[in-house]
Order: C-alpha cells, then sequence, then structure tokens
C-alpha cells in the first residue's frame, strides 16, 4: 500500500470554476479507481486559486485478475467482427472457443491470470480524466492546445513516492511545484505528501480550503468581536473569499463616514458585491459603521494593500454619492416621462406605457383587495422611475430598492415607498412576499401586465425554455394571492389587462389569452401545491369540480377538504359515494339517468330517508361557496350513513320490476350528483 499525489498548478481559477472542477476531478478519479477495482483507504481534494490537489491515501500498487472466459460474436458472423474482438482481447484465432448458449453457438476466449500496475493505469487514464473536465469557461497558455480555468503551468505527481510520468498536451508531470517568491513562482523539489504539506505551510500556505475557510471564519469573527460588531457573515462571500487567497489574512480598512448617509443596501452592495469585503455593524444600535474587514492573500507588513483597498472603496462610494446626491433631487413623476426611451418589449410598448397599465390595473386590484385606490395609482405611475436614474445604471441589483429611498426623499409616504420596492417580489418560490395592500396590487400589477402581454404575442413558454421567466411569474402572483389571503377574480383581473392593452391599440394575435393563461395559473397552481405537500387526488378533486377563479377560495378548500377527509365523516362521505357510483357504473351503459326520482314508485322507508336529507344537502348548496363551510358540508353528507347502510342491507336495486330499478338508480344519480355539488369525489384517491 502507497500514496498517490496530483498537484495541478495554474493562473489563479475564479472561485466558481474552482468548485465545479474540484467536484469533476474527485468524481472522474473515482469513477475510475472503482471500475479498475484499486483499492484505497482515503480520498481528499482540495484546492486554492492556484492549485488543485488530489491526495489518495493507502492505493493498491497492483491488481490481480483471476483467468476468465469472456463472450465474443456468434458463431458464424463476419470476419471484420471476430478480428476486432480477438484484437481488443489480445487473443488469437487458436485461442477461440465455441460454447452452446440459450441464444445460439458463439466465440468464447480465455483470458489468463494477469496483474495490472496502478501506475500504468492512472499513467494511461489521467491525461483523459483532465481533458473531459467541462470548464464553463477556459483559457490557454500562449499557442498551446491545452485549455484550463486559467493557464495551466505545472503538474506534480507523484504515487509510492516516485513520479508518475504522463503528458497532458505540453506539460509534463513532474515531482515540482511552486510558491511565491518576491518576484516570481518559486520552484522547489517534493518528496511526497507529507514534505509538499511542510514546505507549503514553511510559505504560509494552506491548501485545505475547508481549513483555510473554518481559520476565515474564526478570524473575522473574533476582529468584529473586538470592534464591538455583529458577528454575522455573509455566507456565501465566506465560501467566495476563500477560493480566492491561499494565505488567508484579515485586514480592517476605513472610509469616510459622509457615506454613511448612503441607504445601506448601497454600501452594502459596494462592499460585498463589487469589492467583497465584509462590512461592520455596531452591536449598538445595528448600523453600519465607516470600516470594513476584508481578506487579503498576504501579510501587509507595511500596511500598502489596507490604503491601496481604502482608495478603490473611497473612490466607489464618492461616485455612489455623487449619483445619490444627483439622483434623489430629481422627480419621480416627471422622470416618468423618459421610461419612453426604455423598451420594454419590441412588441409590447415602453415601460412607460407599461407603467401606465401597472397604475390602471393596479386600480382595479385595489379596490378588490380594499388597498387605498390613490395611493396604489401613484405607485404604479412611479415604481419604474428609478431605472433612468445614474444609480441604477450603475447599480442595475438596486432597481426599486433605491426608488423607494427617492420616494422617502421626496415625501411621499411609506406605503408608496414600499411598494417601489416591493413590487418586483417575490423573487422565486422561497422569496420575500410583501405584506401591504398597496405593494400587493402593485406587484400583482406588474406580473399580470407581463403575462398577458407575452400571452397575448403568443410568447409562451416551453417545455425546455421560459426566457421571459413567466412561470416564476405565475408562481409570484399565486403566492401574492395565496399567502395574503387575497380573495379576488382572477380572469376579471386577466380580462382587464387585456383591454388595456387593447386601449394601447397593441395588437394581441392571441386570442384565447385568458383561456391559455387560466389553464397556465392551473397547471403552476398544482405544482406549487404539490411541493408544498398537498394532496394531488384532494387538488384535482376540487378544481375538476370547481372552476373558480379565486384561488385562495380554492386552496382554503383543499387544505380544509384535505383535513376532514381524515376524519371518520369524511370516510362515510367517501364511502357512500363510493358505494352508489360503483353499483350506477355496473348498470347497463345505454340507460341514461337524470337524477328525477319519483318517490311514489319507493317501496322501503330509507329511500324516503335519502331523498329528504339530499333535498336538505341540495338546498344548502344554493348558498354561494364561498359562504359555506367545508367541515359542516362533510357533516351533512355523513349524515347519509346510516341511511343508505339501511337501503343498501335491504334493497335490491336492481328490481325485476324495471320502473322500480330505474327509479332507485335515478336516486343513486341524485345522490352522486349532490355529492359533486361539493367536490368531484371520483378523483379521490379510494373513490
Amino acid at each position: 500500500m502507497s500514496d498517490f499525489f496530483l498537484e495541478l498548478y495554474s493562473e489563479e481559477i475564479p472561485h466558481s470554476l474552482q468548485i465545479h472542477a474540484r467536484k469533476q476531478i474527485h468524481e472522474l478519479i473515482f469513477k475510475e479507481l472503482n471500475e479498475n477495482n484499486i483499492k484505497f483507504k482515503g480520498f481528499d481534494i482540495f484546492s486554492t486559486p492556484k492549485r488543485l490537489v488530489v491526495f489518495i491515501e493507502n492505493i493498491t500498487l497492483n491488481q490481480k485478475i483471476e483467468s476468465q472466459e469472456v463472450k465474443g460474436p456468434k458463431v458464424g458472423c463476419n470476419d471484420q467482427a471476430l478480428e476486432g474482438f480477438l484484437k481488443s482481447k489480445n487473443a488469437l484465432k487458436e485461442d477461440l472457443i465455441q460454447k452452446s448458449t440459450d441464444k445460439g453457438e458463439f466465440y468464447f476466449v480465455k483470458l489468463p491470470a494477469k496483474t495490472l500496475l496502478t501506475s500504468d493505469i492512472l499513467r494511461k487514464k489521467l491525461p483523459s480524466i483532465l481533458q473531459t473536465i467541462n470548464w464553463k469557461k477556459s483559457m490557454r497558455w500562449s499557442d498551446y492546445d491545452c485549455f484550463w480555468g486559467r493557464p495551466l503551468k505545472s503538474i506534480l505527481c507523484l504515487l509510492d513516492n516516485k513520479v508518475l510520468d504522463f503528458s497532458f498536451f505540453h506539460i509534463n508531470s513532474s515531482n515540482s511545484t511552486y510558491v511565491n517568491g518576491p518576484f516570481e513562482d518559486k520552484e522547489i523539489k517534493i518528496k511526497n505528501f507529507k514534505d509538499y504539506k511542510k514546505n507549503l505551510e514553511k510559505n504560509k500556505i494552506e491548501i485545505d480550503h475547508k481549513k483555510r475557510e473554518q481559520k476565515i471564519r474564526l478570524e473575522l469573527e473574533k476582529v468584529l468581536k473586538k470592534n464591538k460588531c455583529t458577528p454575522e457573515l455573509n455566507n456565501y462571500l465566506v465560501e467566495e473569499v476563500t477560493n480566492l487567497v491561499e494565505t488567508p489574512v484579515i485586514l480592517k480598512g476605513k472610509f469616510d463616514p459622509e457615506y454613511l448617509v448612503l441607504p445601506d443596501e448601497l454600501l452594502n452592495l459596494t462592499m460585498i458585491n463589487h469589492q467583497r469585503y465584509f462590512p461592520m455593524k455596531s452591536i449598538f444600535d445595528d448600523k453600519l459603521i465607516n470600516s470594513f474587514l476584508f481578506v487579503a492573500n498576504n501579510f501587509d507588513n507595511k500596511n500598502l494593500i489596507t490604503k491601496g483597498n481604502e482608495k478603490v472603496i473611497d473612490a466607489r462610494l464618492s461616485d455612489a454619492k455623487f449619483f445619490w446626491d444627483k439622483n434623489k433631487r430629481q422627480n419621480l413623476v416627471k422622470q416618468v416621462t423618459k421610461l419612453n426611451s426604455i423598451v420594454f418589449y419590441q412588441k409590447l410598448g415602453t415601460l412607460y406605457d407599461k407603467t401606465q397599465r401597472i397604475r390602471q390595473l393596479g386600480s382595479v386590484i385595489a379596490d378588490s383587495i380594499g388597498a387605498n385606490k390613490e395611493d396604489t395609482e401613484i405607485a404604479g405611475s412611479i415604481c419604474k422611475s428609478d431605472l433612468v436614474s445614474d444609480l441604477v445604471g450603475e447599480y442595475p441589483e438596486l432597481q426599486g430598492i433605491i426608488g423607494s429611498y427617492f420616494a422617502i426623499e421626496q415625501g411621499f409616504s411609506k406605503e408608496i415607498s414600499n411598494a417601489i420596492q416591493n413590487h418586483y417580489l417575490p423573487l422565486g418560490p422561497s422569496g420575500k412576499v410583501p405584506k401591504e395592500k398597496i405593494s400587493i396590487a402593485v406587484a400583482i400589477a406588474d406580473k399580470i401586465d407581463t403575462l398577458v402581454g407575452f400571452f397575448g404575442i403568443d410568447e409562451k413558454p416551453t417545455s425546455s425554455k421560459d426566457p421571459f421567466a413567466l412561470r416564476r411569474a405565475c408562481l409570484s402572483v399565486l403566492r401574492l394571492i395565496t399567502e395574503n389571503k387575497v380573495s379576488l377574480s382572477l380572469k376579471e383581473i386577466l380580462n382587464n389587462s387585456k383591454n388595456l392593452y387593447l386601449t394601447q391599440n397593441y395588437q394581441l394575435t392571441n386570442e384565447k389569452i385568458i383561456e391559455d393563461l387560466f389553464q397556465f395559473f392551473i397547471e403552476r397552481f398544482k405544482i406549487n401545491l404539490k411541493d408544498k405537500g398537498a394532496r394531488l387526488d384532494v387538488t384535482n378533486s376540487i378544481l375538476e369540480n370547481n372552476r373558480s377563479d379565486d384561488f385562495y377560495l380554492v386552496m382554503k378548500n383543499i387544505n380544509e377538504l384535505s383535513k376532514c377527509l381524515k376524519k371518520p365523516q369524511g370516510q362515510d362521505v367517501i364511502s357512500i359515494y363510493k358505494r352508489s357510483k360503483n353499483i350506477l357504473d355496473q348498470s347497463n351503459q345505454e340507460e341514461e339517468f337524470f337524477g328525477n326520482p319519483d318517490n311514489v314508485l319507493f317501496q322501503h322507508p330509507s329511500e324516503d330517508e335519502i331523498l329528504i336529507k339530499l333535498n336538505e344537502a341540495r338546498d344548502y348548496f344554493t348558498t354561494p361557496s364561498r359562504l359555506r363551510d367545508n367541515e359542516k358540508t362533510i357533516t351533512l353528507l355523513s349524515e347519509l350513513k346510516p341511511m343508505t347502510d339501511n337501503f343498501f342491507d335491504n334493497v335490491k336495486v336492481n328490481d325485476d320490476n324495471q320502473q322500480v330499478r330505474k327509479n332507485r338508480l335515478e336516486l343513486l344519480t341524485l345522490l352522486c350528483k349532490t355529492f359533486e355539488k361539493f367536490t368531484d369525489f371520483s378523483k379521490l384517491d379510494g373513490s
């Protein structure tokens, strides 16, 4: 048993490519070892910006393969197939054996026992493994043909403390690696993995990305605590900086306190996303202070790294403050007309046209959900105004957020300001859902306008493509409605949106916009409920029976029905329906029943009892569904159980008298139709 060690040394690889490459190399080498039955004790893979390192502990150096018979082509095959088989097995014609099998006569060849060297297998396979790595972006060096995440400079490869020699394009493996010298990479010779780690540690390089991340976290938390700042860390940023450094050193910088007047989101975006700095918040008031932490790749003995980073952040924040001071004074209402210069979509007009539609549609929605109509119209009108600002031009991630700050600066209410920020929400299936009514109205209006527009010009999602994120928009509308318990007629809103496009003289070529969109909502609604663990049979039952366009009410019914059906009364109702429906299904298929029994033909008291109870239930179902209580409905229907049990136990449905038989089937038809006024019980499991 011995160790295998591979280091791929290159120019600095970006963190996302690095993580992706780590995973691929592990999978590819692991698969090759398993396929060749090469045993090992431990398998680790590490990375730094410049190094991808594989270490396999106690790997077997050879594998014994027992003698075996290998099946070949069928006897009588053409010579080419036979020669190909012999060549692949390194055998001669005289080695062939003919044997009978269930499928006829076949050639076999007996392969002798042999020993395979791990070194031979790896030497042969490693170049193809490295070439198989799929880089999202790759580069090559000079006029060489080798493509890598960043130009590959050397390959160190040792097996049993000896160089495992192989070539990968222009690079030959060796026992050399490099560490950073004062001005260029310094070459060092390596004896084994232990010696490799010792040399890197001497140069303050940590190859284990997990240990590097742990060290960075601990040091950051230590400095934050020392400066009386909250110890919360951005996990994504920690992972990113971990893969940007080999020698992590935590440094602290400062910026001019005058920049603290800028919105926190702007400061955070500049520091975190643009500069990969860690902002610092005081533990006393949870507000940003004019200091930041960053992870350098070297020690800063002369304070040059810190000063350099302070100059960079000062320049960025100076630009941001200039734009902030300029844009916050520009009237948002007057900025709306500038949206005429931004095309929403070629066939759907400009963003100015869109905001006018949002304003009017938002007003309709506000009326339905009890929001302030005037404020909703104002919010809808100016919700996109910040898109023409210099600040959003520099920081597009802040669209909506910056607009909300502008609104507060210009005296608009907090609700209008929030609606400007929140009308883009929710962002995805788990994103935050706005709760204020004005925000809800504007957010729904914005997304409905997009859906109606693109469905109207037949730019619908396909099974594999959704370039305009219409599925996400649809799910967002459903979440805005259901999670805020908003009851509104979706078809009415869709029709209003369609008419607003027509009023602006846009040609919507799809004549079935509303039908197509409503079905699209139904499909997304089902998927959303399934993801939340709702019973699919109950969902189908409610939707099949009730084409209501009030999705909150539908979801409420589904949830309540699911709970009711778990109770004994629910099981009784299913049992009553199932038994009745089975008898009807087994009756003469050529007959048609309408559910009109004649009580004159009743011969058993249970028949009268069932009809009286069904009439009571039918009267109850004249009440609008939104006013009915599902538990009360289930209880009412379940009260038929003793009557139907009496009927089925003591009455012969298929009576010899055809008039009596038909009348009893009419009674059962009436029962099923009455039950189906509540839900389609045939869709329920067990029905």
